[in-house]
C-alpha cells in the first residue's frame, strides 16, 4: 500500500513539482495551500509524511508543525521543511517545534525522495 503524503506550499509551482517527483514514486500525494488548509486536512485525514514550506500566508509551516505535534495521530509523523530558508537559527526554531528534518530550495528530486524513502522505513 502507498503512503499518504501531504505537500504544504503556497506556490503553485513548487506543489507541482514536489507533487509529480513523489507520485512518479508512487506515493499517494494530497497538497495543501497553505498551514491552515493543511491542519484542516489532517484533522480529518491520515497522512504517513508531511512536507512543509515554512513561509506562508495563514499558518507558516512552524505553527503547522507545533499544532500538527499536538495531535495525537500526528506525534511521530516524519514533518520535513522544504524552505528558502537556510539559516542555523530557523533551523534549530524548526527542531523546536518538532521538525524531523530540513530542506533547502531549490530541492533536488532525487534528494527529496531519498529523505522520503528514509523517513518512512
Amino acid at each position: 500500500m502507498s503512503k499518504n503524503i501531504l505537500i504544504v506550499d503556497d506556490s503553485p509551482s513548487i506543489r507541482q513539482m514536489v507533487e509529480l517527483t513523489l507520485k512518479t514514486a508512487s506515493y499517494a500525494v494530497t497538497t495543501a495551500v497553505d498551514g491552515q488548509d493543511a491542519l484542516d486536512q489532517c484533522k480529518s485525514k491520515r497522512f504517513d509524511f508531511v512536507l512543509t514550506d515554512q513561509n506562508m500566508p495563514r499558518m507558516d509551516g512552524l505553527t503547522l508543525i507545533k499544532n500538527l505535534r499536538g495531535m495525537s495521530a500526528y506525534g511521530r509523523t516524519p514533518i520535513i521543511v522544504l524552505t528558502t530558508e537556510a539559516g542555523d537559527d530557523m533551523k534549530a526554531k524548526g527542531k523546536a517545534a518538532g521538525a524531523t528534518g530540513w530542506m533547502v530550495k531549490p530541492f533536488d528530486p532525487a534528494k527529496l525522495l531519498a529523505v522520503v524513502g528514509k523517513v518512512l522505513v
